[in-house]
């Protein structure tokens, strides 16, 4: 098992947080988080991968151990968070890899993909959604947040409570697993939550990702154009980007390999293991 060493880089003026493991020499993999966790989600995985890849997990801007700007004082938005990946990658040096997309990793790591395609050698999706078919009921007060800020703000901040963030770990994972999801998971997600002035950041963004859909019409052409090799590993129970978004992808790419796992939005949590074999066959048949 590999060692995993924790960064700080400064981006644009900021310092960006990240872990890194393996041997650079090796074929690179690029791990981007969604909300409400931070690279942490990937401590187990990247152990479980250094060996045969290079790994690379920041956490964005506002998340995690990178500089959190209140959200006056920064542009919290998913372009503003992919300029920041893009410009980190780029100190790095890494001009070639493969990214791992998880709910806001999504349309990060895709924006990326599409106005780069020949820097990315292959795609990992694990509930990184890009097909409107993955939406669920739970995105309802979203949107409705999206078009009236002020009438919807008291019940999308339900989902920044530590109820909602102990749901998201354990939902749809069966009754005899639930043993496996580490409490630490959402108790260190929740404490970057609850610092002063993060609720606003994090509902800057929650009104920001109506602008992703924008965009999934370039993410479905760069996928049909280049034809990228991707793998999904999808919680099949996950009730906030459902199994319907993993099985679009291969509306625009046939030859994905799909695997709906039994488990949440946090499939890692349940799976890692089978998740990082999957991993580990899929990225030394395609890229090493």
């Amino acid at each position: 098992m590999t060692a995993v060493r924790h960064q700080t880089i400064e981006i644009q003026g900021l310092p960006v947080f990240y872990r890194e493991a393996g041997d650079p020499s090796k074929p690179t993999l690029v791990l981007l988080h969604g909300f409400p966790s931070s690279s942490a989600m990937f401590r187990t995985l990247m152990r479980d991968l250094g060996d045969d890849f290079h790994l690379i997990a920041p956490d964005h801007i506002g998340f995690g151990r990178s500089a959190m700007p209140q959200a006056h004082e920064f542009d919290y938005s998913f372009d503003k968070l992919t300029e920041i990946t893009e410009s980190l990658l780029d100190a790095l040096g890494l001009d070639r890899f493969a990214l791992y997309i998880h709910d806001y990793g999504a349309p990060i790591g895709l924006r990326i993909a599409a106005a780069h395609p020949e820097r990315v050698t292959a795609i990992i999706t694990q509930s990184g959604n890009a097909y409107l078919e993955g939406f669920t009921p739970f995105w309802d007060i979203l949107f409705a947040h999206a078009k009236d800020r002020a009438a919807n703000e008291p019940g999308v901040r339900k989902l920044l409570e530590a109820d909602a963030t102990r749901w998201q770990y354990l939902h749809g994972v069966p009754a005899d697993r639930q043993d496996l999801v580490s409490p630490d998971s959402w108790t260190i997600d929740q404490a970057y939550l609850d610092r002063p002035g993060n609720k606003e950041i994090q509902l800057q963004l929650f009104w920001d990702y109506q602008f992703n859909l924008d965009g999934y019409p370039a993410f479905q052409k760069y996928f049909a154009e280049h034809r990228p090799p991707v793998l999904i590993t999808w919680g099949e129970h996950d009730e906030i980007f459902g199994a319907d978004g993993a099985r679009a992808y291969l509306r625009d790419l046939p030859d994905a390999e799909l695997h709906l796992l039994d488990a949440g939005h946090f499939a890692l949590e349940t799976h890692g293991p089978e998740i990082a074999t999957l991993i580990r066959e899929f990225l030394t048949r395609t890229v090493s």
